[in-house]
């Protein structure tokens, strides 16, 4: 038995989500200090979400070249939210840990943009942050971010 093939989404509904989606982003990179860029707060997130890193691996990770990720790990650096050090298996490599300041700073950055949000929901109803809560999952998979099958 053929299934039939999904009709290409309506394209007004296309624009409408494209649209949606970067006004909340917007905002909620408005919630950060002026100090740390959104780049260098994507880099700070890998480091502290797959642990100590080499350059390398974080410039694939996110999708920069290495001249680009060596700027922005030495603004780590100043900033007190990273440190590189040795790898222990092969100390000719240097890998990139999350520091206990950088550790602090998305703490204070998640809880901002958890206050925030939270106070927006408030003027939701119950059925509307129930309808938000069931497309959870698929704002997930939207951003690339689901699991691997």
């Amino acid at each position: 038995m053929q299934v039939p093939a999904a009709a290409p989404p309506d394209a007004d509904f296309v624009a409408g989500l494209r649209l949606g989606i970067m006004r909340l982003a917007r905002r909620l990179r408005q919630q950060a200090d002026g100090e740390v860029t959104p780049s260098l707060l994507s880099a700070l997130a890998s480091v502290e979400r797959l642990g100590p890193l080499t350059l390398g691996e974080l410039a694939a990770v996110e999708r920069v070249q290495p001249p680009t990720v060596t700027k922005l790990v030495a603004r780590l650096e100043e900033l007190g939210f990273v440190v590189r050090e040795a790898d222990q298996q092969d100390r000719r490599v240097t890998k990139v840990r999350l520091a206990e300041g950088g550790k602090r700073y998305i703490a204070r950055s998640r809880t901002r943009k958890d206050a925030y949000l939270a106070e927006r929901l408030q003027r939701f109803t119950p059925e509307e942050r129930a309808a938000l809560a069931q497309a959870l999952p698929l704002l997930e998979r939207l951003a690339g971010e689901e699991a691997p099958s």
